[in-house]
């Protein structure tokens, strides 16, 4: 595999062609925020050179793309229920600086991958969907970075939505450079190897295995790879490398989320034990005493519980119903004080077709998370989790306080 001589590019955008036996890749590296690699990814597909076309996303995004109120189809009860919420919020946080990014540019971040998506259909062109799922980059993330840095890299998504009406010139330069992933995470990036490999490195290789795939299906002679330009050296070298395994081998490795310790799962099964114990050993002392432990854990757990679905504006019954239900959920691993509120917040006020068309832009302000019922709801599970989090450590250290003092 040999590079060759890349084909002109008026707008100067960054270009590698690498022949991959019989096929000659062409791969054009767009900045996300650029007309002009808009107008270059149009100019090369209308030259009538390519008989393919390959695109930095995986079917989520094309859908997100392509069917802009796909959200409207979503089940939001089964996406909590499934453990979703952390991935739709952050989802949503990275949509809506993608909207701040359009309204302040003139430009939509991605049009690039729009016009590749619509010229290929105008010329009958197969469209390679090549990029991991979001979802799944983001989880083998979390996975990679001690506990202790992980609530400060989703919390940074989330806060990056609020900060400013303004997208800074920084993290515009960033963008011409790589993408909405890598510029949301580029500070923490440069200086943790950990969090670099599956947010960068592993797509790099990842892109290059979808690619081999999609090639020993049908041998395409020429075709054109649309990625951002941080992608464009990483994606080159390992279609360069020698293959050592079959791709297919390599890309399911690269999809598979890394399991937890089975220490972290016994956690909470821990906690509940010792505070029924708490209970248990407050009873064997006095009725009085055992009775007082209780009425501490649910004021403190619920207590603050409501407080966080307060703090999201859910609904006068939803903050009854958590106060209640937190106490025992928080004695329950399987079932999660936010779940309930979230379902009760839903069965309340269910989400309008209105509130999901115009979801992506009104989480682009602080005002929007609270006026959207979708976001709403996200807001009511996760403070509301939150709060009964604390409430669990708090109240169990109320209780064992009680029985030590």
């Amino acid at each position: 595999m040999t590079d060759v001589a890349p084909l002109p590019a008026p707008a100067a955008q960054p270009m590698r062609v690498v022949q991959l036996a019989e096929t000659r890749l062409t791969i054009l590296g767009t900045a996300h925020v650029s007309k002009a690699s808009a107008e270059e990814v149009e100019r090369l597909i209308a030259s009538g050179e390519f008989d393919a076309v390959a695109i930095e996303l995986d079917p989520n995004r094309h859908a997100a793309l392509t069917r802009p109120h796909s959200w409207a189809q979503l089940d939001l009860f089964k996406a909590l229920r499934e453990g979703k919420a952390a991935m739709m919020a952050a989802n949503l946080a990275l949509g809506a600086f993608q909207q701040r990014l359009a309204d302040q540019l003139g430009v939509e971040p991605g049009q690039e991958m729009r016009l590749a998506i619509s010229a290929a259909a105008e010329r009958h062109l197969p469209l390679l969907l090549i990029d991991r799922d979001i979802g799944i980059t983001l989880r083998r993330v979390y996975r990679s970075v001690p506990w202790w840095q992980r609530l400060t890299l989703f919390s940074g998504i989330i806060a990056s939505v609020f900060v400013g009406e303004k997208v800074s010139e920084a993290e515009i330069e960033k963008l011409k450079q790589g993408d909405i992933l890598e510029a949301t995470f580029s500070e923490f990036a440069e200086k943790s190897a950990a969090l670099y490999r599956p947010l960068i490195a592993e797509r790099d290789r990842y892109m290059a295995c979808r690619l081999r795939e999609e090639l020993a299906r049908k041998p395409y002679q020429n075709v054109l790879v649309v990625i951002g330009a941080g992608h464009l050296k990483g994606l080159a070298e390992a279609l360069e490398a020698p293959e050592t395994r079959p791709p297919r081998e390599e890309r399911l490795e690269l999809e598979t989320i890394p399991k937890g310790r089975n220490w972290g799962k016994a956690i909470p099964w821990l906690i509940t034990a010792l505070i029924l114990s708490g209970f248990a050993i407050g009873f064997s002392r006095s009725p009085e005493l055992g009775l007082r432990l209780i009425l501490d854990w649910v004021i403190i757990n619920g207590g603050l519980a409501a407080i966080g679905a307060t703090i999201a504006l859910a609904h006068p019954l939803t903050i009854i119903g958590v106060f209640f239900a937190a106490p025992l959920t928080s004695l329950n691993p399987l079932v999660g004080a936010g779940f309930v509120a979230a379902g009760i917040e839903l069965a309340l006020r269910r989400p309008l077709l209105g509130d999901f068309a115009t979801l992506r832009r009104d989480v682009t302000k602080l005002r929007g998370w609270w006026r959207n019922r979708v976001a709403r709801t996200l807001l009511v599970f996760i403070l509301a989790t939150i709060g009964s989090a604390l409430g669990t450590y708090l109240g169990g250290f109320r209780v064992f306080g009680q029985l030590v003092s």
